[in-house]
């Protein structure tokens, strides 16, 4: 039991990514708050982990961007738990476009930066007086490998995940000596709901999704919410004691080393050419 007795609010918990986090956070011993916009989805998954026999919680909707809705899960969080452990900003969003500079306004431009920057400032500024009066606590954010090398367009969405590894470098310097630590992660490409609005589900986009990951990721397959989660595990836990600071890519690779198809020597093609 990697996180027992720890307390935890995942933002944007009810599905994706944050629900895979919350259901590996509660199998660890966590008593697990889930922070989201979907407070129905939220509270049936905090039933059906507490019927397991894990300890978890949705006190209400909590959209990030109200502060007053923060400072009430907050506060209730502490009224409930005593004390709060673990922080994982996990909530997010993307327009119906991926945001290139001839189809993006600046209404949409600030509503994901409100959300992703301004949200995730806001979670951080209500927990951290808890934590520093403890002076312990784990902090992950979330960040995305488009910021320096993206693969498609999203300015306001790398825009905005520019800024939180901004944020978290800022504050693990501020606070290493308080025995707080800020880490963040960057997704690659995962099956999760998050990209839906981007591309509409169908057997169509999961076959083309699939041979793209063959194609450009070294180990060959997309992500699942289930790795993420096992990386918010490690940053959550005692097992990262000697990590803050630091951004984990979660991209099958991509980026750090060839995949083997899009490189000719090691391709396919030229083991058929080459016998």
């Amino acid at each position: 039991m990697l996180l027992e007795n720890k307390v935890a609010i995942v933002t944007g918990g009810a599905n994706g990514m944050g629900e895979a986090i919350v259901r590996k956070f509660a199998s660890e011993g966590a008593k697990v708050v889930i922070a989201d916009t979907q407070f129905e989805k939220a509270k049936l998954l905090a039933d059906v982990i507490s019927l397991s026999g894990g300890v978890c919680e949705a006190f209400d909707k909590v959209d990030i961007t109200h502060k007053g809705q923060v400072q009430s899960t907050v506060q209730e969080t502490i009224n409930h738990f005593g004390k709060i452990d673990i922080l994982v900003n996990c909530a997010g969003c993307v327009l119906s476009d991926y945001g290139t500079s001839d189809k993006i306004t600046m209404d949409d431009f600030n509503e994901v930066i409100d959300l992703i920057l301004h949200g995730t400032m806001n979670m951080i500024l209500e927990v951290l007086p808890f934590m520093k009066e403890r002076k312990y606590g784990k902090i992950v954010n979330f960040t995305s490998m488009g910021v320096i090398h993206p693969d498609s367009v999203a300015l306001q969405y790398h825009a905005a995940k520019g800024a939180i590894e901004s944020i978290t470098a800022n504050l693990a310097f501020e606070l290493a000596t308080q025995g707080i630590y800020v880490n963040s992660i960057a997704p690659g490409a995962i099956k999760s709901p998050f990209g839906d609005k981007l591309m509409t589900p169908s057997e169509q986009r999961d076959l083309l999704k699939n041979r793209l990951a063959e194609k450009e990721i070294p180990l060959g397959r997309m992500g699942t919410v289930e790795d993420i989660a096992g990386v918010a595990l490690f940053l959550s836990s005692s097992l990262s004691d000697f990590v803050t600071g630091e951004k984990i890519h979660v991209v099958g690779g991509k980026g750090n080393i060839n995949s083997h198809n899009s490189s000719f020597l090691s391709s396919k093609e030229n083991s058929v050419i080459n016998k």
